[in-house]
């Protein structure tokens, strides 16, 4: 079996990060292991004022432990870090990078133009010299313009996305880049993402009528899955978001958005894709 680490925050209520990673590369076929970058009473989207363990101080001790026991992975997972832990994997990355290991960047930091709480500029800075040590890159379209030094904005068309998705793979000398969750007109949701010609591609779904938070961990999550399971870039994407999409679906009306959608409810759909 193919091993993952994950690394990012552990919110104890809400299906976001952590909580929804493991499960689902777990139930894929996947041995996963988990370093936390912190551990959150909420996340930060709608519950008010949480709580924040940072651990980040925890994890040279942690992978000083692994050298020695000599634990390895053949993936690395990193979404939601914090400002700490972005600092303490910007040293740490390149050992992983020099093992050849994929490295997948989830780069967690803002969404509709504006930033999570507690980011600011400066993150945008780690995450652009995490980036440059990724194999994947999978950020949204106001992630993908801080990436780029730009300023947010909601001026989108596929055209637009597709020149975003080459520049980004051409300013941190990338070959898989998904651009996710784009949002289109006539009601339509888009990805995008490269060929291994340089060619853009790009998955459209109709966009449902609701906003779930965690729908961004749970792409990523089934994203890599599908690519340890030797899918290409494509088709990885496209069954990433056939499952958001049916999690969507399997979700009451009258579920409160910030608990996430019922993923659960499209995991044996997705176990069908790999067989498994």
């Amino acid at each position: 079996m193919k091993s993952v680490l994950i690394s990012q925050d552990l919110s104890c209520v809400g299906q976001v990060s952590m909580s929804v990673a493991l499960p689902i590369l777990g139930a894929s076929g996947l041995t996963t292991a988990a370093l936390p970058t912190a551990l959150l009473s909420t996340h930060t989207g709608g519950f008010g004022d949480n709580t924040l363990l940072d651990l980040s101080s925890e994890l040279p001790k942690i992978w000083q432990h692994w050298q020695a026991e000599r634990i390895s992975f053949d993936a690395v997972y990193l979404g939601y870090l914090g400002q700490a832990a972005s600092r303490a994997w910007e040293s740490g990355l390149s050992d992983f990078a020099k093992q050849g290991k994929l490295i997948l960047l989830d780069p967690a930091m803002a969404d509709h133009g504006r930033f999570y709480r507690g980011f600011d500029e400066s993150y945008v800075l780690q995450m652009q010299r995490l980036a440059k040590r990724a194999t994947i890159l999978t950020p949204n379209m106001t992630e993908a313009l801080l990436l780029l030094s730009e300023a947010p904005d909601s001026s989108v068309d596929a055209h637009r996305a597709c020149v975003l998705t080459q520049r980004l793979a051409q300013k941190f000398a990338l070959s898989k880049v998904v651009l996710t969750g784009v949002n289109l007109p006539d009601n339509r949701i888009a990805n995008f993402g490269l060929t291994r010609g340089g060619l853009v591609w790009e998955n459209v779904q109709d966009r449902l009528p609701y906003n779930y938070f965690g729908t961004g961990d749970l792409f990523a999550s089934v994203l890599l899955a599908g690519l340890m399971h030797e899918f290409d870039l494509q088709k990885a994407a496209d069954v990433a978001g056939q499952f958001v999409a049916k999690a969507i679906q399997a979700t009451s009306p009258m579920q409160d958005q910030r608990f996430g959608p019922n993923y659960a409810a499209a995991l044996p759909w997705l176990l069908d894709q790999f067989n498994y």
